[in-house]
């Protein structure tokens, strides 16, 4: 498929990418104690990008969230900007790379496998099944699509392995054990080397974990939304072993600070303008948190961005958050947690200020609420 056809494709299933965007993703980096591993690379700004392990699966402490670029919060980015910004990420350190079947759909896998295919044997790619890619966010995991999905995606990426396959959204009509048992057998083929989960329940996850040893959890997890701290699966993930990675560590871009009660989405491009935390009156009303972290980032001498990642990466060593961006400048920023040291006082300054304020408005739409897999 040549590139002018993939960029009409891309534009062409607008629609259907609002509608599938539903997990997150978000792009790179960051440096900080904690670290699993030692191994480090220096990026172009100066910087130092550390390694991290989720289960036995060692990628750089930040990685690059691809859903962005194809759309979801505003009309996809072109083609070469998208492969410029995943390489640039690369460049500056980033060897963890998130995409999925259902972002496009097909598309964004498709910028993935030519982005990395010139550095293929030094990235490690997540992507993601789950969908039944039928225009709603129904959910299809049975085994024999599964097998599907891993066959499509590997020749959508340019590979011949998929370094950590996560379901996107459990599927309540496929018992998780069998979800566990078909990736199982993709693993035992060489076609997968690690399982992942989205937007599971604790009591899930050990089940799945049972069957086949999962790798990570992918959950949204930022300074706004601290769900997982709370509901079971940060902490069942720190007993059984499983990295975590936080999607939506800057709080879908409202943690940036460019984002204020006045700011627009368009419904037909921006999955944001039907969640309730982006309401302009919700936005109002979580103008604290952003306030407060523009004012310690001017402290730190870097971005509100760097901080919150930086506050992300020092709760737990196996965390690996997967900001996302299509534009370079924007991916500088965010490089600048590499650079952010939190003390302990600066993280007891930072959750006790949190601590007092309430966070407005629920973090998705209730149609993508319930597709979040909660214990009864």
């Amino acid at each position: 498929m040549n590139k002018q056809r993939r960029i009409e494709l891309s534009i062409g299933r607008r629609d259907f990418v609002v509608g599938a965007a539903l997990t997150g993703a978000t792009l790179p980096l960051g440096s900080m104690a904690g670290a699993a591993t030692s191994d480090t690379s220096t990026t172009q700004t100066g910087s130092i990008m550390e390694t991290r392990r989720l289960g036995t699966l060692e990628v750089s402490e930040i990685g690059a969230g691809a859903m962005s670029i194809s759309g979801t919060y505003g009309p996809p980015a072109d083609i070469a900007q998208g492969i410029q910004t995943l390489r640039t990420a690369h460049d500056n350190g980033v060897t963890f790379f998130d995409t999925a079947e259902v972002y496009g759909p097909h598309t964004n896998e498709e910028l993935v496998g030519e982005a990395l295919a010139p550095m293929r044997d030094k990235v490690k790619i997540a992507t993601k099944f789950g969908f039944a890619l039928d225009g709603t966010t129904a959910r299809d995991s049975r085994p024999e699509r599964i097998k599907r999905v891993a066959e499509e995606s590997l020749k959508r990426l340019r590979t011949d392995r998929i370094d950590l396959f996560y379901q996107h959204r459990v599927d309540r009509n496929v018992p998780i054990e069998d979800v566990a048992g078909a990736v199982k057998d993709l693993i035992q083929e060489g076609k997968v080397l690690h399982f992942g989960l989205s937007e599971a329940s604790a009591k899930t996850i050990r089940r799945a974990h049972a069957v086949q040893a999962v790798t990570a959890v992918q959950t949204e997890y930022s300074v706004i939304e601290r769900s997982p701290e709370t509901n079971g699966v940060l902490a069942t993930c720190e007993e059984l072993g499983i990295g975590f990675v936080p999607w939506g560590p800057l709080g879908m871009g409202y943690l940036t600070g460019s984002i204020d009660s006045k700011t627009k989405f368009d419904p037909k491009t921006d999955l944001r303008a039907n969640f309730e935390r982006f309401s302009a009156e919700n936005m109002a009303a979580n103008m604290p948190i952003v306030t407060f972290l523009r004012q310690f980032a001017a402290k730190k001498g870097v971005t509100p961005s760097a901080v919150a990642l930086a506050w992300l990466r020092a709760q737990k060593p196996f965390i690996v958050p997967i900001p996302g961006t299509r534009n370079i400048d924007h991916l500088v920023e965010n490089l600048g947690a590499l650079r952010v040291e939190l003390t302990p006082e600066d993280l007891a300054e930072i959750n006790a200020v949190l601590s007092t304020i309430t966070v407005h408005g629920g973090r998705m739409s209730p149609m993508f609420t319930e597709s979040v897999d909660v214990e009864a």
